[in-house]
């Protein structure tokens, strides 16, 4: 049995839990790491297992021609990969990968469908799952309404959130699919940026320099996205990120 006491107050779901579920639970619980670009769901394959992250974030993604793929959600310390095992299906409708490498709790789906005979467990997993529709409608609406300098700032706020310290692995590339747009695109709003000191990039690292300068330039849908997250599973775990500056 691995003993995760402090692991569970790392993953906003696994931290309301109480103690004894917790304990329960625990011994269904093995911690892995999560490598970049590791893929963690392919489209329509079987789901063996569901991961609550503790640092880094996955990336849920779609098929659009001309781009490739989009990104239409991001999942981190905030909650769990594997919705659709908890809904009652043993398929991925969508390709999930690693975006952000970090640390993991992973879990078998088949316990999982025993662990949410605790009911506290599966009203918390109910709750999270409102957060996650959530964030996909928002994230949606932004994409149609809202600038690519906002829509930029938005995802590094998120990242920010899910990551230890202010540093993180990212390539223009990388974010430019993650947002539906070009290389290009992502250079000149990086560059705008930088230039007001709200971030430094360099050789695909991201630094964040003044988080309140990016809170000011994102688009409202940050904000109404970390709401309903506060709302349904309590306060940010990374609160300090909002203080700093």
């Amino acid at each position: 049995m691995y003993v995760v006491p402090d692991a569970f107050s790392k993953n906003r779901v696994l931290a309301q839990m109480g103690r004894s579920a917790r304990e329960a639970l625990a011994a269904r619980l093995d911690p892995i790491r999560l490598t970049v670009r590791e893929v963690i769901y392919e489209l329509d394959e079987p789901i063996r297992y569901v991961y609550f992250p503790l640092r880094g974030v996955v990336s849920v993604v779609v098929k659009s021609e001309p781009l490739g793929v989009v990104e239409v959600a991001t999942i981190g310390n905030e909650g769990m990969v594997g919705i659709p095992s908890f809904l009652g299906t043993d398929r991925a409708p969508m390709r999930c990968f690693v975006q952000i490498p970090g640390d993991a709790l992973r879990m078998r789906a088949e316990a999982l469908h025993e662990a949410t005979k605790d009911t506290d467990f599966n009203r918390i997993l109910h709750r999270y799952v409102q957060c996650f529709i959530t964030q996909i409608a928002q994230s949606s609406a932004c994409n149609r309404a809202h600038s690519l300098d906002e829509r930029c700032a938005r995802w590094l706020l998120m990242t920010h959130d899910r990551v230890e310290g202010d540093e993180f692995p990212l390539t223009q590339e990388f974010l430019g699919a993650m947002l539906g747009v070009r290389r290009a695109g992502v250079s000149v709003a990086a560059a705008t940026m930088q230039r007001a000191g709200l971030i430094e990039y360099k050789r695909g690292v991201i630094r964040v320099l003044n988080r309140a300068g990016l809170e000011a330039a994102s688009c409202e849908c940050y904000g109404i996205v970390e709401a309903e997250y506060d709302r349904l599973l309590g306060t940010d775990l990374l609160g300090h990120h909002a203080a700093a500056s």
